[in-house]
This record gives structure tokens, sequence and C-alpha cells, in this order.
């Protein structure tokens, strides 16, 4: 899954948590590896995220297909799974609405959560 498409689909499920925060602190790398290890530690949470990421996959079909109900639904489903990968989750994708992943620190920071992807099964 394309690095950039993980990161465009966290951070519309994200959203809701920005509303009601003012401006997010800017995230590190420290800050995602954090974030990494505690959904890595957890079951529970290794497995929402593989959902999330699975639901990314068919979210980015739907959207192929301009099939905006169905895009709807999954990103229903997403924000459900968002809320069980904990606050410090939600935090990190929000405050990475206001990083540049071109940057050197957003390449740092993308390649921290690709390996995340990397534990997933495919």
């Amino acid at each position: 899954m394309n690095l950039r498409f993980i990161v465009a689909i966290l951070v519309i499920v994200a959203v809701p948590v920005c509303a009601q925060a003012q401006k997010p602190p800017k995230v590190t790398k420290a800050d995602v590896q954090k974030v990494v290890k505690i959904i890595s530690g957890d079951k529970a949470k290794m497995q929402a995220y593989c959902d999330m990421a699975k639901l990314g996959d068919e979210v980015d079909a739907a959207g192929q297909k301009n099939d905006t109900k169905k895009a709807d639904e999954l990103n229903q489903k997403m924000d459900d799974l968002a809320k069980k990968l904990g606050p410090e989750y939600n935090a990190m994708m929000a405050a990475l609405q206001d990083t540049d992943m071109e940057s050197e620190d957003g390449r740092a920071i993308g390649s921290t959560l690709e390996s995340l992807d990397k534990l997933c099964p495919n």
C-alpha cells in the first residue's frame, strides 16, 4: 500500500479529532515511535491497525469506481477502528495534518509508520 495513501486515509480518520482540538503540537519521529510501540505491543490494537489498512485499500478501490456511498461506509468503519487505537494514535494523526510528509522529518515519520504496515499479514 502506498504510504501517502495510508497517511491520507489516516488523516481523514483523524478529522473528527482535529475538530475538537486547537492547533496540535508538531509531531516528531520519537512521538511516532512511541505510538508504533504502543500499537505493535498490543495484539488487539495491531489487528485494528491492520484492518484499517485493508479498509484503506477498499476505500481506494471504491474511489476509483466513484462509489462514494461505499467509500463513506468504509470510512465510518475506519473511524470506529481508529478509536480502538487509543488517544495517542488519534493525537498523532491530528498533528500529522500539519506535517509535510515530503520533508526530511516527514519521510522519517513515514518510514516509522511503514514499520507497522510490515507487521500486518498480507
